[in-house]
């Protein structure tokens, strides 16, 4: 009967002050996806977005980031995901192929309102997957969040923490 009593002891926690509360968070992983830009002419036309990443995760080498990638390159980093890293990798918003038809009466995948809501697919895609510790060690991760430019010929590695 001792042991019940024992066990039912309170636990006492330090009490929380002021920097605790309204300090910065212990661990936190911003990214943001915006400012949609269409460039190029013709076949060549495509949008790129912002991905702006703030972090104070030690697994990544920059606190704060800022590069642009367009939708092909979102398709080769959850491409590189499925086939490097043990995560099941959410789905990217889709290709819209109708949207790429000649003769629509809107501007099909450069419509606003499509970019629009592709950007918040792309935003959702990205928090989850950067989200995922075991995907935060991918290099193509990485690369694709806070390199300037992707390089599609690197060599699939795991990034160690600092």
């Amino acid at each position: 009967m001792a042991e019940a009593i024992a066990d039912t002891r309170r636990l006492y926690t330090k009490p929380q002050n002021l920097n605790d509360a309204y300090g910065p968070p212990s661990n936190f992983l911003e990214i943001d996806v915006s400012n949609p830009e269409t460039v190029g002419v013709g076949r060549n036309r495509f949008t790129t977005y912002e991905i702006r990443l703030k972090t104070n995760l030690p697994i990544f080498k920059l606190k704060e980031s800022r590069v642009r990638r367009r939708y092909s390159d979102f398709e080769w980093l959850r491409g590189e995901l499925e086939r490097e890293s043990k995560v099941v990798v959410p789905t990217l918003p889709g290709k819209a192929l109708f949207r790429q038809l000649p003769f629509r009466g809107d501007d099909g995948i450069f419509d606003d309102s499509f970019i629009e809501e592709r950007r918040q697919g792309l935003e959702h895609f990205l928090n989850k997957v950067a989200g995922h510790p075991l995907a935060q060690n991918e290099r193509c991760l990485h690369m694709f969040l806070q390199d300037e430019s992707v390089d599609k010929s690197y060599t699939p590695s795991k990034i160690r923490q600092a």
